[in-house]
């Protein structure tokens, strides 16, 4: 596998990102050097993934109190209240990127006796977020490959890998460890429409890092899993309830309906600042809905006739009685998810 252009750092002053939304046909940096920028990248998925929009968050932070310059401590304050909304809700179903953008800003404020202090302490948690991030993906990916060890075949929907974390990925990060250890694997990706990004980012991915990926129209998939030709399924999540309802990628759950009717594990892979364990369940989710522009043309040119309406939700949520297991960073979670979610938050405040 070779290095890839890192899809997110910090340049001193200002976020480099690759802009996903050209992929695959082109690899093109953007400098972020503003809030606005920060929160149109985040609308249009230039970034995108609940893990790296954490990551990218809590950067922009820095971004924007530079941007303002404010002169004193009260000054200071207000700005980050003022990106905690700008920023924090720019994309309200990814649940990472509010909790980093709390996180940093909570931090910066406790600690900080000078506006010096203040920079210093949003860049210093922000990297922090980043950093916690690329260790979770590694340990998803460990506890991921002992799962699926004996999965020669592998689902996945949407993009959970590279491109959508500070890491190494969460679904696509076991699929690494298994192509590391030798060991045989064919990954089925499902094209995720209406953007494509199993089609554009997870084939991309998953094919410069030599892994054997097909690329099936999302309504083949169902028909592959219950012809046997599946092994066991795996995808990321933008926020995982405290029953265990899970919001991913739209047509995530009709992939784990398939996987239940042909008795194949579906897993679910996240770190734990995925959860949000303030929802009691899956119906207080909220669901992101996006422009009927993504639907009405495909790569820019008009497929719908004019006048038809369209409905366009970002996400869907999976009920947790259709999920094998979540996988996070701190162990693989079972039903009942309501014990083993509350246990895995306990593990992590007392590891803080």
């Amino acid at each position: 596998m070779r290095d890839l252009t890192p899809p997110l750092e910090w340049a001193g002053d200002h976020i480099r990102i690759i802009d996903q939304t050209l992929l695959p046909e082109q690899v093109n940096i953007i400098e972020v050097r503003s809030a606005a920028a920060a929160v149109e990248a985040m609308n249009r998925l230039a970034i995108r993934g609940a893990p790296a929009l954490g990551a990218f968050g809590a950067l922009a932070l820095v971004v924007g109190f530079d941007e303002h310059e404010p002169s004193t401590l009260q000054e200071a304050a207000t700005r980050l209240e003022q990106l905690r909304t700008f920023i924090g809700d720019a994309r309200p179903t990814a649940v990472n990127l509010r909790w980093a953008v709390d996180r940093v800003i909570d931090h910066a404020l406790s600690s900080s006796e000078t506006l010096d202090d203040v920079r210093l302490a949003l860049l210093t948690e922000a990297h922090r977020v980043a950093e916690e991030d690329a260790a979770a993906c590694r340990e998803i990916g460990r506890l991921g490959h002992e799962l699926l060890r004996n999965a020669t075949t592998i689902g996945t929907h949407c993009n959970a890998g590279r491109l959508a974390t500070a890491g190494i990925g969460t679904a696509l990060a076991p699929m690494y460890a298994k192509a590391e250890a030798g060991e045989p694997l064919r990954v089925l990706a499902s094209e995720t429409r209406p953007l494509l990004q199993g089609a554009r980012l997870t084939a991309w991915e998953l094919h410069d890092a030599g892994i054997d990926v097909t690329v099936l129209p999302d309504a083949a998939m169902a028909s592959q899993v219950l012809s046997g030709q599946v092994d066991a399924y795996i995808v990321g999540a933008d926020r995982i309830a405290a029953n265990g309802d899970t919001a991913n990628k739209i047509g995530t759950v009709a992939h784990a309906l398939a996987a239940r009717e042909a008795a194949i594990p579906f897993y679910v892979a996240a770190p734990t600042s995925t959860i949000d364990p303030a929802l009691p369940s899956g119906v207080q989710i909220e669901i992101e809905q996006r422009d009927a522009i993504e639907v009405h043309e495909i790569r820019g040119k008009r497929v719908t006739p004019e006048g038809v309406a369209i409905t366009n939700p970002a996400f869907d949520v999976t009920p947790e009685r259709l999920i094998t297991a979540i996988i996070t960073e701190v162990g693989v979670l079972r039903a009942p998810f309501q014990e083993s979610i509350a246990d895995a938050l306990l593990r992590v405040g007392a590891s803080q």
